[in-house]
């Protein structure tokens, strides 16, 4: 970049356009990889200064040096979440990848079908659309097994979208891939000025544990999971990440418990210890007798 700067999509307050030079980009894609991981190569100079040029109108700052000095000041961490929030898209929905969901119901009552509670751990949940399906799906498919049970634990980095998801309320339109008996048995249809919404129903909601959690730090503590989502995250980390955090991920796993990866994502490349099952789909050490885990296939 010959002169070094980016044009943003924007304004400030005083009518010139923002601009962010190469070292500001440098210091905000350090940031956001020795925090978060987040992985901000060049060529993602326009979307950074666009995304951010917001903020920085909001907060009326100048410069996104400003922008940066007043991030490492913040004690609160507060900033850095916002941050974060800006850089990534948050998108999700109700049983999406469906076919994660049609397995996790069939393996609830196969392979683990001993087990209770059944452990499954929704990484990366967002706004909580996630572990809300995985707890659907799994008290539809453990509802003839009224002595079984299980539990969720949904982490997010960004408390603004745990905010979101602790509610558990979200618009009807939201669910309109959430086939009619689940929505009539686990929601509950808002009335008055609470019309056009849809609540999880609380005795599903108890069942999941929402807690802030950024996956570049240690796991120690969480226990071991039958089941892992950490899905459609992999791809804001570069490999040596990726591999970092699926590694650590597999040492959460119980033996033959499963990794769930996004459909658009691949552990080509990652060096781990689990079995490639299909596409997306990973598994800890099979237990003896067990074949139906097929060779590792990408990562290995």
């Amino acid at each position: 970049m010959a002169n070094n700067v980016v044009p943003s999509s924007g304004v400030d307050s005083a009518g010139a356009e923002l601009k962010l030079t190469a070292n500001e980009f440098r210091q905000i894609s350090d940031l956001a990889y020795q925090r978060f991981g987040l992985d901000l190569k060049r060529g993602k100079e326009a979307l950074v200064a666009a995304r951010l040029g917001k903020k920085l109108r909001k907060l009326g700052f100048a410069t996104f040096a400003e922008y940066h000095r007043h991030i490492l000041a913040d004690t609160t961490g507060d900033a850095l979440i916002e941050l974060i929030d800006a850089l990534t898209t948050n998108h999700t929905s109700f049983l999406r990848e469906r076919a994660h969901f049609e397995f996790l119901a069939r393996a609830a009552n196969e392979e683990f079908r001993e087990v209770s509670p059944l452990r499954v751990w929704s990484a990366a949940c967002s706004s909580g659309e996630e572990p809300y399906s995985i707890a659907m799906c799994l008290a539809q498919a453990l509802a003839k097994s009224p002595r079984r049970d299980f539990r969720i634990l949904a982490t997010d980095i960004s408390t603004r979208v745990l905010d979101t998801a602790r509610r558990g309320v979200y618009p009807v339109a939201r669910f309109d891939d959430v086939p009619e008996p689940l929505r009539r048995a686990y929601l509950l249809r808002g009335r008055g000025e609470s019309d056009g919404f849809y609540k999880v129903k609380p005795e599903l909601g108890k069942r999941i544990e929402f807690d802030r959690f950024n996956l570049i730090d240690p796991f120690s503590g969480r226990g071991l999971f039958h089941v892992i989502f950490c899905r459609n995250v992999m791809m804001y980390f570069d490999k040596p990440t990726q591999q970092d955090i699926v590694q650590r991920l597999s040492v959460c796993l119980e033996r033959g418990g499963y990794l769930f990866v996004g459909h658009s994502e691949s552990l080509t490349g990652v060096q781990h210890a689990l079995h490639y099952v299909r596409p997306a789909t990973y598994r800890n050490q099979k237990p003896e007798g067990d074949r139906n885990s097929g060779d590792e296939k990408s990562g290995r």
